[in-house]
């Protein structure tokens, strides 16, 4: 019964690393904060990686990268060929993901809170 035991648990551990590998970059994520700020501010990711907004504050936040809505143009800006994104309004304990495709840097910000300088910035590597 040892042996079977054995094979059955080296063929989980074998499958799991299929998964892990099959699923590729881990999400990496950037908090929303109550100081009106990205935390970090700047993060990089590798292309095709996925960053998870989180509101860790009671306000309620936006995560934009549409020029066009942007107060300030410096706040906003995408790499040629690339999606705009923009969250709608996110309440406190809920989050936002995207998946960038297109490598190169991204510049964000809150709509409620720019002024403020709530802007941040995602770095896509190849």
């Amino acid at each position: 019964m040892r042996w079977y035991t054995q094979i059955l648990l080296s063929a989980l551990a074998a499958i799991s690393l299929v998964f892990a590998f099959a699923a590729g970059p881990q999400a990496k994520v950037v908090r929303m904060t109550e100081g009106k700020t990205f935390d970090p501010k700047m993060i990089t990711v590798e292309l095709g990686g996925t960053v998870v907004w989180k509101n860790a504050s009671d306000l309620t936040h936006t995560v934009t990268d549409e020029p066009s809505l942007a107060v300030s143009a410096e706040d906003a800006a995408l790499p040629a060929g690339a999606e705009k994104f923009n969250s709608g309004l996110i309440a406190p304990g809920k989050d936002f993901s995207h998946t960038f495709k297109v490598p190169g840097t991204y510049r964000y910000f809150c709509i409620p809170h720019e002024e403020a300088g709530m802007v941040g910035t995602v770095v896509v590597s190849k």
